[in-house]
């Protein structure tokens, strides 16, 4: 549970940190999303290197999108995505009903806007593990009803 909230804390930091040098005049708001990516992106290859270390090798993409949405997931945000989708060409699409990183914001809609900046390090984690494992991505989110949130992953051939 301590871990849990020590995560969201510096996540919020690294957050706060990134957008206060960007009011300083160092970068614009698109930048400070990339920044953010970015950083997941490479926490994400770290982290996937140390959990996959002692497991065999994946079939397919599905089965690598299924240990993201089960083991990846669940010891990165302590719970398993309620949902993942597929169309079998390449796009899957993660739900997650209960995002931790958005609890901490209110459910109102005037706090959708403020919603991407915390969402563009987990998608820069999700894009980084499935790079370290041959899996070349795109990875956007999407907020429609705070706090759940999709996942859109695009695989790139």
């Amino acid at each position: 549970m301590a871990d849990e909230a020590l995560f969201q804390f510096l996540h919020n930091e690294v957050i706060q940190y990134v957008y206060k040098s960007a009011e300083s005049g160092e970068m614009e708001n698109g930048r400070c999303i990339t920044k953010l990516e970015n950083m997941g992106f490479r926490v994400g290859q770290g982290l996937i290197e140390r959990f996959t270390k002692d497991t065999a090798r994946f079939k397919d993409e599905l089965d690598i999108m299924k240990f993201i949405c089960k083991d990846f997931w669940t010891s990165v945000f302590k719970k398993q995505i309620d949902n993942l989708r597929t169309n079998h060409q390449g796009i899957y699409v993660l739900q997650d009903n209960k995002f931790r990183l958005l609890t901490q914001l209110s459910a109102g809609k005037q706090h959708l806007e403020h919603a991407p900046k915390y969402l563009a390090f987990t998608c820069g984690l999700v894009r980084g593990g499935l790079s370290n494992l041959g899996v070349k991505s795109i990875v956007t989110a999407e907020v429609s009803i705070m706090p759940a949130c999709k996942f859109q992953v695009m695989i790139q051939k």
